[in-house]
């Protein structure tokens, strides 16, 4: 790790390297080299924007995030796979460390988390936040109010007994540093909301409590630069999905766009009440102060980066802060184009029918993706008992089901927002068609994600209910009024498995319905033949927006 004390651009240049060395040009599989085939998954694209609107503190601030989502990016390393360079100084063969550095180890994360490498074994579930030893019945058995918590490690003691170890002790070396660049960062910050923000969250990296940091983000509104940075999202611990994962996104937010937004937050407690389900899976009221924003990305750093890049963010994760401020989504608009250019577009030429291509649109694959991240701020947080949050009380099922609720939800608010007449960017159909293409899009990110089985649940459900017709020369159609209807169920059906927080029903409804079947592996097989990505990966880095 460099230390402080290392001149701003000896740190740069060593990033800069690493970032080139990953570089892999986009090419045809070719039967000589598996490796070729699997590299052939992700199509590079540059992330930029235009940041001469900053001031010179800010683009000093900008310089800072840089080096502090670099050490968000070890330590997220560190908890996936183990120490970067370390590892990666094991892999002889080029292409293989490149594909590695991608999925920040040895596993696939779009294929199933199947290991590329020789010798390498099956990943183990919880990461490595828990001794690979461990097993669930130990887990349950030890005894530590702090075992569940989102930052904490489980590691073993000198007797070989369990014990919890706080992250900001667990990593300290590298959080002090983090924490030292946000405090300098937060008194070059133009706006004061945001200098607040990275002033307590640096407090936070020191301390693991987040909420105060949390709640002054939600406040961060006139800001050109945004910056999420932390222990966030908990899909790398497959084993309970307790623990959160270190990751930084750094943001130059699109006026623009943000200002057609923004309109959208005060509609959310009234589109709550609507919900298609009983009331007492929608008692709880989402915070009306819900930002809605649109950015280019020009950082991705830990487990944002990891394998398939996230196009939006709905945070905190805090249902304290959901209920009382609600939450922030930030639009990736850059990422998003990207996506919706390289991989959408080519899979609905493919696999959506001829007279129904026309309703494949950006503006279309934007608004669901934004009400998806809506979606997730809304529902139910706490099972109807009152006894648990539903995260606690669905365990590692919990992340593939609000994905589904997310992205039915996400279609169901835009559905009632058109039909209020408030919502008039793009026709339904648009919306409809566009959400049927993505499907194929998603669900290449593999069985083994939550986006991936979340996928599959739907798909499946819709094929059920008949929402959609395959055609005999292997192309989709949707029927709107189905699909519209099925939405509408299958709403319900989330929530309520939610708001029961029945465990066992979840975890048998996604194994039974989160797969891939024949038929639709075979035309996804069609899609991989004609060489369209599964993904993109990242030039990035300060050189890319002129630092």
């Amino acid at each position: 790790m460099n230390k402080m004390k290392l001149s701003f651009l000896t740190i740069v240049s060593g990033m800069m390297i690493a970032i080139s060395s990953c570089t892999t040009p986009t090419q045809t599989p070719t039967e000589t080299d598996p490796m070729d085939a699997l590299l052939a998954k992700y199509v590079q694209v540059p992330l930029k924007a235009d940041i001469s609107h900053l001031s010179d503190n800010e683009k000093e601030m900008l310089r800072l995030l840089f080096l502090t989502a670099d050490i968000m990016d070890e330590i997220f390393w560190t908890q996936n796979t183990g120490e970067k360079e370390a590892f990666l100084s094991t892999i002889a063969n080029e292409k293989e460390r490149q594909f590695a550095r991608i999925n920040y180890g040895p596993w696939d994360e779009l294929d199933g988390l199947k290991s590329f490498i020789d010798g390498v074994g099956e990943k183990p579930s919880g990461a490595r936040f828990y001794p690979a030893d461990m097993t669930k019945e130990e887990f349950e058995q030890f005894d530590d109010p702090n075992k569940t918590s989102l930052y904490t490690l489980i590691v073993r003691d000198e007797e070989g007994k369990l014990k919890s170890v706080w992250y900001h002790e667990a990593y300290a070396e590298r959080i002090n540093q983090a924490a030292e660049l946000l405090q300098k960062a937060s008194e070059l910050a133009a706006d004061p909301e945001f200098a607040n923000y990275l002033k307590l969250r640096a407090e936070a990296l020191l301390s693991d409590d987040y909420l105060a940091s949390d709640l002054a983000w939600m406040d961060v509104r006139n800001n050109n630069i945004d910056f999420v940075v932390g222990p966030i999202e908990n899909y790398t611990d497959g084993l309970f999905g307790y623990k959160a994962a270190h990751e930084a996104f750094i943001l130059i937010k699109d006026i623009e766009w943000s200002s057609r937004l923004s309109r959208y937050a005060a509609f959310l407690p009234e589109l709550q009440k609507q919900l298609p389900v009983d009331p007492l899976y929608k008692k709880e009221v989402p915070g009306s102060d819900a930002d809605l924003n649109a950015y280019d990305a020009v950082y991705y750093a830990g487990d944002c980066n990891n394998a398939g890049k996230t196009i939006a963010i709905n945070l905190p994760n805090d249902e304290r802060v959901h209920l009382s401020k609600g939450t922030r989504k930030l639009q990736l608009k850059n990422t998003m184009k990207a996506k919706f250019d390289h991989i959408l577009v080519p899979i609905a030429d493919v696999l959506i029918a001829p007279e129904q291509r026309k309703h494949i649109r950006f503006d279309a694959f934007f608004s669901n993706t934004m009400f998806h991240e809506v979606a997730h701020g809304m529902g139910i947080k706490n099972t109807i008992d009152g006894k648990s949050t539903v995260r606690k009380a669905l365990m590692e099922q919990y992340s593939p089901l609000e994905e589904a609720k997310a992205d039915i939800l996400g279609l169901y608010l835009v559905t009632k927002l058109h039909e209020m007449g408030e919502y008039t960017d793009t026709e339904l159909m648009d919306n409809y068609v566009t959400f049927m293409a993505g499907f194929f899009r998603s669900v290449r990110f593999g069985a083994a994600s939550a986006h991936g089985k979340a996928n599959m649940m739907t798909f499946n459900y819709f094929l059920e209910q008949g929402a959609f017709t395959r055609n005999e020369d292997g192309t989709y159609s949707i029927d709107l009024d189905k699909m519209m209807e099925a939405g509408k169920q299958m709403t319900a059906k989330i929530l309520m498995a939610q708001g029961n927080g029945d465990y066992d029903a979840v975890k048998e409804w996604i194994a039974s319905e989160g797969v891939v079947k024949p038929q639709l592996q075979s035309d996804l097989d069609r899609v991989t033949e004609k060489g369209i990505p599964v993904d993109i990966y990242f030039e990035m880095g300060p050189h890319m927006i002129g630092l």
